[in-house]
C-alpha cells in the first residue's frame, strides 16, 4: 500500500482538459484534471460523475442553471444529465467515476482522450 499525495501527481502534467487516473476501487477510478475555460456539452447516459475543486474554481453549466464551486466543494452530476464544466481562470479537480468512462461521454471532439493515462 502506497499514499497517493494529490499535490505531486498535479505536478506531474501540465495538459488541460487531459484526466490522469491515480487510482482504482470497488470498478471506480479517481482522476485528477487541470481545466482551463470551456469544456464540451456531453452526458453520461450510465455514469454518475464526482467533482471535487481540488484548486481554482469551476463552474458546471447545467441546461437549466450554472453551480459555481469553489476549493473544497464539490458537485455529483447524475447519469444522463447534460452538463458542461467551465473554468474560466482555471482549476484542478478529483474526479470520481466508474472505470472507462469517457471524458466526453456521448460526444466525441478534438478534446476527447481515448487512452487515459495512469501517474
Amino acid at each position: 500500500m502506497e499514499k497517493i499525495n494529490l499535490l505531486e501527481k498535479l505536478g506531474l502534467f501540465e495538459e488541460k482538459w487531459t484526466p490522469k487516473i491515480i487510482g482504482a476501487l470497488n470498478g471506480q477510478e479517481i482522476k485528477l484534471a487541470k481545466i482551463e475555460g470551456d469544456f464540451v456539452w456531453h452526458a453520461h447516459a450510465a455514469e454518475d460523475e464526482l467533482f471535487l475543486v481540488l484548486e481554482g474554481s469551476l463552474v458546471m453549466k447545467f441546461r437549466d442553471q450554472d453551480v459555481a464551486l469553489r476549493v473544497g466543494e464539490m458537485l455529483i452530476v447524475p447519469r444522463g444529465v447534460e452538463h458542461m464544466p467551465y473554468a474560466p481562470e482555471g482549476a484542478s479537480v478529483l474526479l470520481f467515476e466508474p472505470a472507462g468512462t469517457g471524458h466526453t461521454g456521448d460526444v466525441v471532439s478534438e478534446r476527447t482522450v481515448l487512452d487515459q493515462e495512469w501517474i
